[in-house]
């Protein structure tokens, strides 16, 4: 007989090993339904995996690990916050699409203006948008006690509206001669935020990094992480430690939306280069498995980061190469997730069979 134990404490071996073995588990599994499609399993994987890194062409994949990277970074290091404290904001993708409109908006409305302050000024419309966007579900939360995750995943689909409408009228290219989509800002010197584009380098890349450094020293040496943490795994604690519930969802929504919304302002400063009807490719809500992956952890998340950049670059190869549909890619990253909840389960619980040995 099978049965589910629990941990006295949560392993940490389990910890580790849960990521690993997901991801083991996506490519065995992505494999069969690869082969299901009538496509080679392992020609296919390797090209998902490998041929960005390895194959004749790496020098020119490499740096598209940057630029795809950057976004899921930027986000998940602020979804961590929330999700470390019971906070379940899952409308990053709305919050990322606000922000690119508002910092979009502002270095459209100074073009052809040349400073070099329309840049940071863009940033910081950027941040505002994704921190408004954020503290709709955060106070309608504190206020009345409705549900983060409902109301910010139905904001996801307001913003896309927003998008459409931005790409349609308000903010589309006077001299586009009737297309949608505005100018492109990466083309506008005062408002691109491309360091090195052969290289893969714009100012998000750096972002995410300074992100992925300030999460870590916030997460492990300062007052406030504390808090998070223990709010996390002991609400009634934390709020006999005197951390403020209320204010800890205000805060935490705010990081993320903040950050979510930068990463869009980074993106349509320099790769996408324009709003557009199709700006939006799910970055919010892939970087919710990219924080999993790295297990809320900032080193983890940028290492997961690093991965789900290389499912889009390889897919994209694989697209091209092989034939393979898009959607088989998107499903092989549910799949990630999909197996990292089912192992992690072992991180709190072993496996009994019957009254043998336990794993």
């Amino acid at each position: 007989m099978l049965m589910l134990e629990k941990r006295p404490q949560p392993s940490k071996a389990w910890t580790l090993a849960a990521p690993l073995l997901a991801v083991v588990l996506t490519m065995i599994c992505g494999g069969l339904l690869f082969a299901a499609l009538g496509k080679a399993p392992v020609e296919t994987i390797r090209t998902i995996f490998f041929d960005p890194l390895f194959s004749e062409f790496a020098w020119f994949y490499r740096p598209q690990l940057l630029i795809k990277g950057a976004p899921l970074a930027l986000i998940a290091i602020g979804l961590s916050f929330g999700f470390r404290a019971g906070i379940w904001n899952i409308g990053a993708e709305g919050q990322y699409i606000v922000g690119a409109i508002c910092g979009a908006a502002v270095g459209l409305a100074f073009y052809p203006t040349e400073s070099f302050l329309i840049f940071p000024l863009m940033v910081i419309a950027g941040i505002l948008g994704g921190v408004v966007w954020a503290m709709i579900p955060g106070i309608l939360k504190v206020k009345f006690g409705t549900n983060e995750i409902l109301v910010s995943l139905m904001l996801v689909y307001v913003a896309e509206q927003l998008l459409a409408s931005m790409a349609l009228g308000t903010l589309r290219n006077p001299e586009g001669m009737g297309f949608p989509g505005s100018r492109n800002l990466a083309k506008y010197d005062s408002a691109s935020s491309w360091i090195s584009e052969n290289a893969g380098m714009h100012w998000g890349v750096v972002a995410a990094f300074i992100a992925v450094i300030f999460a870590y020293v916030i997460l492990s040496r300062h007052q406030f992480g504390f808090n998070v943490r223990l709010a996390g795994q002991s609400p009634r604690a934390a709020r006999f430690a005197g951390v403020n519930p209320k204010l800890l969802v205000l805060v935490c929504m705010g990081i993320s939306g903040g950050l979510a919304g930068a990463a869009g302002l980074f993106e349509v400063a320099g790769p996408a280069g324009q709003i557009s009807i199709d700006f939006n490719v799910g970055y919010g809500f892939t970087a919710i498995i990219v924080a999993f992956l790295g297990r809320l952890h900032p080193i983890g998340i940028l290492l997961a980061a690093g991965l789900m950049a290389l499912t889009y670059i390889g897919g994209e190869i694989a697209q091209s190469n092989l034939g393979l549909p898009g959607a088989a890619i998107q499903l092989m990253q549910g799949m990630l997730l999909f197996f990292l909840l089912m192992v992690d389960v072992l991180t709190n619980y072993r496996l009994r069979f019957g009254k043998g040995a336990t794993v």
